[in-house]
């Protein structure tokens, strides 16, 4: 089955570039989290990245279009094309042909008149041009049952609306799980889409689930793909695919977090005086919804999926911001809670505090200091999760995981203590000297045995000597006022990463600092390929 994850196009910190280290560390780090299948969202692969995939071992679902002939926002592609599909096509099939990776091409994601004739007309035109030029893959397309039947979504919204002209965007999709689980399985949605679905090899469902099943009996022959799907829902879908032979896997939105879209997966409390709605306001930068943030780093609902996956035996412990205890949360369906896997909350001593336990095992039990929480059942049974109340103090959390009454695994978080040290770590130790090749930085707030200080973020200071420039810097943090091309930045959660771009041959020294901080340094050598090719040359390499 294909543990799926959509991706967006920009690389965090450096932006749109593609460059060939940027993408092939996503696939690495996109791989260790659990996944083994990609979708371009949307927009057709970059070819460095089609030949990590390839290297790496992971699948791809190759996208051509977000648009066909009605726009989704001003200048997009959609006046351009009904002139340039056939060249674009023909571009994105002889730039895959040759990547074993890429076993589906997708024709569109979410494409406004798939309801309609019109569009039933050019996804058949589509897919028979990809056939004619390569007919040993498979052809989808990310169907949206609310998008196909948007003319009627909407009228049915006026009509609930005091005032018909106000309904926009914002205001459909702070209801949209609703809406989408209401219409998905519709008998208007059923019809809608079935000449649309019929053209192509696999059906892309995006948010469609409820489908999963009736379609086994509506459609015997049709095969399944959750080709979009909300996070929280993993356990659910995941249990719909193993169970369904005509389900054949499913993409998360999304594997990495992705600049725009902005807090579509933020977490909205009632109380927020920003309010809900579907993009939150400025300064927010990034959509706060990969399962990996901006820099690489991954977050509790990565652990989670690992676990839904049964790719791991331990239990994994994230821990609620004490903050948020007791608000009401009203976050749209993309949203994660607001989590963290951090026992060091400083000033919060003695507060209410909630703890998550992701585990698939028969129970947990969680202990503070050494002192017995509480046990509950955990398991696919309870979602794979316990939640436990406590009240916040320093020292050791530790979760033991029990199936059968035998423990399982552990997870054990410290509160760090002492002066907050900066660390420093590299990808690599050397980089080649060219154009298509990066080093990254991790930085890091820690205490003397490195256990990271998630609650005391400071202005840090890259600077660089020798052969080398700074490709980018930021850190994972949503909302922010700060660019990523300065050489000073705020860490997020005691995080930040500096991307480093040889420019030729030598030494590259990368020093960091803070307030409060003995600065830190580390190098990497830049090596030209002439002295890279000649050592793989010698005899017995």
């Amino acid at each position: 089955k294909l543990r799926g994850a959509c991706v967006h196009h920009d690389n965090g910190v450096i932006g749109a570039a593609t460059i060939a280290r940027a993408d092939e560390r996503r696939v690495e780090m996109l791989k260790e989290a659990g996944f083994n299948a990609l979708r371009s969202s949307h927009n057709p692969m970059s070819p460095a990245m089609l030949d990590a995939c390839d290297r790496l071992g992971m699948l791809v679902m190759d996208e051509a279009y977000d648009t066909w002939t009605i726009s989704k926002s001003s200048f997009d592609h959609a006046a351009d094309f009904s002139q340039w599909w056939e060249r674009e096509i023909e571009a994105m099939v002889r730039k895959d042909v040759n990547h074993p990776s890429v076993v589906i091409y997708s024709i569109g994601n979410e494409i406004p008149e798939v309801g309609s004739g019109l569009g039933s007309l050019w996804g058949r035109r589509l897919a028979e041009k990809i056939r004619s030029l390569d007919d040993t893959r498979f052809i989808t397309n990310g169907v949206n049952g609310l998008v196909a039947v948007m003319d009627e979504v909407r009228a049915m919204a006026a009509e609930r609306m005091e005032d018909s002209e106000s309904m926009g965007v914002n205001a459909l999709m702070a209801n949209i799980g609703e809406m989408m689980n209401q219409l998905g399985s519709s008998e208007l949605v059923t019809g809608r889409t079935a000449e649309s679905f019929a053209v192509l090899d696999i059906a892309g469902m995006n948010y469609l689930d409820a489908r999963y099943e009736m379609d086994r009996e509506l459609f015997p022959h049709r095969i399944i793909v959750g080709s979009e799907t909300f996070p929280p829902h993993i356990d659910v879908n995941w249990g719909l695919v193993k169970r369904n032979s005509h389900v054949i896997g499913d993409f998360t939105w999304t594997g990495w977090d992705y600049l725009g879209e902005v807090g579509v997966g933020r977490t909205i409390y009632a109380d927020d005086p920003a309010g809900a709605g579907f993009m939150a306001p400025f300064p927010w930068l990034t959509a706060w919804v990969g399962d990996i943030d901006i820099t690489g780093h991954r977050r509790p609902a990565s652990y989670y999926r690992e676990i839904v996956f049964g790719l791991r035996n331990e239990p994994y412990i994230a821990v609620q911001r004490p903050s948020g205890f007791g608000r009401q949360v009203v976050s749209g369906p993309w949203s994660w809670s607001d989590s963290v896997s951090s026992w060091t909350w400083n000033g919060s001593e003695g507060a209410p505090i909630r703890v998550e336990v992701y585990s698939d095992a028969d129970e947990v039990e969680l202990l503070l200091n050494g002192e017995s929480i509480g046990r509950a059942p955990a398991g696919e049974q309870h979602r794979f999760r316990a939640d436990f109340d406590t009240t916040y103090q320093t020292g050791e959390l530790l979760a033991i995981a029990f199936t059968n009454g035998r423990e399982q695994g552990r997870h054990r978080l410290v509160t760090a203590t002492g002066p907050v040290r900066l660390a420093i770590e590299a990808d690599r130790t050397e980089m080649r000297a060219d154009s298509a090749d990066l080093a990254f930085i991790s930085i890091a707030l820690t205490d003397a045995e490195g256990t990271l200080y998630t609650d005391s973020d400071r202005l840090v200071t890259v600077g660089i000597t020798g052969p080398g420039a700074l490709q980018g810097f930021g850190s994972a943090r949503p909302e922010t006022l700060e660019r990523f091309t300065d050489t000073t930045h705020t860490t997020f959660g005691g995080r930040a990463l500096a991307v480093i771009r040889p420019t030729r041959p030598g030494e590259v020294t990368v020093t960091v600092s803070a307030p409060g901080c003995e600065s830190s340094a580390v190098t990497i050598r830049s090596v030209a390929g002439e002295e890279i090719r000649r050592r793989h040359d010698q005899p017995g390499r």
